[in-house]
């Protein structure tokens, strides 16, 4: 028999490591488009310009030929009232004044006769041909005559005065338009017993319906960013994804009523017109109304969580990833600004890749740059290679 010498097998080789996943970097584009940091608030529609009617004179109204929707021009004849005195007082002062006129002419003739026998009676003086008896009345004749003229002239002035306010009067007994526009409300009916002493409500309201103002309540933590010349816009639920326009005109610096009180939040009314040609918007409806604070078209956009509190000179510190995963600290200059995105004015280019959040653990931290340079920072693939 013969032995086989067998050889021991030879230990395995030990395995290499496996290398770590990188890390992952969560990271938002800069891209660009269009801004708007806005005011949100709800409004009504109001009158912008309107003229209440009241009767100037009392009566009766005698024929009312306007309904509530029609049409007007200025000065159009709206109302026809009856005086409750009659005109017989007008129609005797014009015959006092045709008297008075009569007896004027009449007064006339007698001085110009009694200037006459005057002049004659000083000529016959200065030649010692009449006696002083016969001058001295021809002159009192004529001074008579005269006073007489002046009487009677001032009656009829003053009877021209009075026929004037007559004429006034007669002339109110037709209430016109003030203003051209659509009359909104009627009060008047035929019959009706007016008073022009003190009126308890217009006869009727007419409104210019080509403009609508737009009354928003806006709340105090917002209306001191508001200014006059600002954007503004809103909508109706009557015409659903209709936009209407205007430019903000005016805050009113007092507490809307029931605002304020008592420890309640202030809001305060903000006016603004809009154009209405074709009559669409009414008075009354409601409005979702947004004020442009400030807006930017084609900007540089950033997702506003990304951004940080500000440092002392008002900038913003992030970091930029770039294609090699190398991460650079940046500071930025932001413009306008919502709760969503934040517009970037210095410190970003389009398309650049911002870090969300704080640098991952594993990674070297940003290392402040000199002015001009941006440095890479190590990323997590080349700490394992």
């Amino acid at each position: 028999m013969s032995a086989q010498a067998t050889k021991p097998p030879s230990p395995a080789a030990p395995a290499a490591p496996a290398a770590p996943p990188p890390v992952k970097l969560d990271t938002v584009t800069a891209q660009r488009g269009d801004i708007r940091d806005t005011i949100a608030a709800t409004g009504k529609l109001q009158l912008h310009k309107w003229a209440d009617v009241y009767p100037q004179i009392g009566g009766q109204v005698k024929d009312v030929p306007v309904a509530i929707g029609d049409t007007v021009k200025a000065d159009q004849p709206l109302i026809e009232i009856t005086p409750t005195q009659q005109p017989t007082k007008a129609e005797s002062n014009r015959a006092q004044m045709a008297r008075l006129q009569a007896d004027l002419a009449d007064q006339r003739a007698q001085l110009d006769f009694a200037e006459l026998q005057f002049k004659r009676q000083t000529q016959l003086k200065a030649q010692n041909a009449t006696r002083e008896e016969a001058f001295e009345s021809a002159r009192m004749s004529a001074s008579s005559a005269s006073a007489r003229v002046d009487a009677i002239t001032a009656q009829i002035r003053e009877l021209e005065a009075t026929l004037k306010i007559d004429e006034e009067a007669r002339q109110k007994t037709t209430v016109k338009a003030p203003i051209a526009g659509t009359v909104v409300s009627l009060a008047a009916r035929p019959g009706q017993m007016v008073t022009a002493a003190q009126p308890a409500a217009p006869l009727l309201r007419i409104a210019d319906l080509s403009d609508m103002t737009v009354a928003a309540r806006v709340a105090e933590n917002d209306v001191t960013r508001l200014r006059p010349g600002m954007d503004a816009s809103f909508t109706t639920p009557g015409y659903p994804g209709k936009h209407w326009s205007g430019k903000l005109r005016q805050v009113i610096p007092i507490p809307a009523d029931g605002t304020g009180d008592q420890g309640k939040q202030a809001f305060y009314i903000v006016l603004f017109e809009v154009k209405n040609p074709n009559h669409a918007l009414m008075s009354g409806m409601s409005a979702q109304v947004q004020f442009v604070v400030a807006q930017a078209r084609d900007a540089l956009l950033l997702p506003a969580k990304v951004l940080g509190a500000p440092d002392d000179d008002g900038l913003y510190d992030v970091n930029v990833v770039d294609n090699a995963r190398q991460i650079s600290p940046r500071k930025l200059k932001v413009g306008v600004r919502t709760g969503q995105q934040a517009q970037i004015l210095a410190g970003l280019d389009d398309g650049d890749k911002v870090l969300v959040g704080p640098v991952p653990r594993g990674l070297a931290l940003p290392v402040a740059p000199n002015a001009g340079t941006r440095p890479p920072v190590a990323s997590a693939l080349e700490a394992h290679q």
